[in-house]
């Protein structure tokens, strides 16, 4: 399998298909790239090079019991970046890839990057605070900790129901896509998994959008249930200087997933715009 090794030997796996201009795509939690498989097949038939990676701690990357947070998400894209001498790419994160796609565009990006996408995306800050009183509670997080201790199978087995929405009246269960969001969740490892809920939840991105000055497509449906929209979107599409908010009514948080072909369509009409 591809790799790269970062400064601290850890191990980056990672997908590079095709030629031309690059898009990273940059999965949530405690997923893999395999999450962005129906965007990868899209846009390589699209005459694009894709690029995913599984995060330190997830997937087929090492199971680190440090470096993950936000600040070593970025840098490990980083090197990424450098390794795979990616100029000119457009950098699409989903969730907590959303995160690192925030920070690595504002801290490493300059001259890299060219355009930027956040999908159901944690910025600004998830977590409620005096500062941020739309957030959610801690106890919101602490009890996802809990449950992560306690039984993680079952934990990841309750979670796409809400994730995809399949929880709402008229909207089925597709065990296919919920056993492969079990898989994935289950392939990483359980210290970097946790530690990753604090780095999702309680890092502050507000710097980092005020920042940015590439143009950036703000992606979320009304109905995430995971990510709030109204504390999420809504407050990164103001921070940032030049933004496009897209807003899809009664799309979930998995919408790339659950409505790939809106969701790949206005993904291409932004990247050629």
């Amino acid at each position: 399998m591809p790799t790269i090794q970062t400064k601290d030997e850890t191990e980056i796996f990672y997908k590079d298909w095709g030629s031309g201009q690059p898009i990273v795509f940059h999965h949530g939690w405690p997923l893999t790239a395999d999450e962005w498989d129906g965007q990868m097949l899209f846009f390589l038939n699209q005459g694009y090079r894709v690029i995913a990676h599984d995060r330190r701690g997830d997937g087929r990357s090492t199971q680190t019991s440090s470096g993950n947070d936000m600040d070593t998400y970025a840098a490990d894209t980083a090197e990424l970046a450098d390794i795979l001498d990616l100029r000119d790419a457009i950098h699409v994160g989903h969730s907590t890839g959303g995160g690192v796609v925030t920070r690595y565009v504002a801290r490493h990006g300059k001259d890299r990057v060219a355009k930027a996408v956040l999908i159901g995306a944690v910025p600004p800050v998830m977590l409620k605070t005096a500062n941020n009183p739309g957030g959610l509670p801690l106890e919101v997080f602490d009890d996802f900790r809990a449950q992560l201790v306690n039984n993680r199978a079952a934990f990841y087995w309750d979670v796409p129901i809400p994730f995809y929405g399949f929880n709402r009246e008229g909207t089925a269960v597709s065990e296919p896509i919920r056993i492969n969001w079990w898989r994935q969740g289950m392939m990483g490892g359980a210290k970097a998994q946790y530690d990753c809920i604090k780095a999702f939840s309680e890092t502050d991105f507000t710097d980092d959008l005020k920042s940015i000055d590439v143009p950036v497509l703000v992606m979320h449906g009304k109905d995430d249930q995971i990510v709030p929209v109204e504390d999420s979107a809504l407050l990164s599409a103001e921070l940032l200087k030049n933004s496009t908010l897209k807003v899809y009514d009664g799309f979930p948080h998995g919408m790339c997933v659950t409505h790939a072909d809106v969701i790949n369509r206005d993904l291409l009409a932004f990247i050629k715009s």
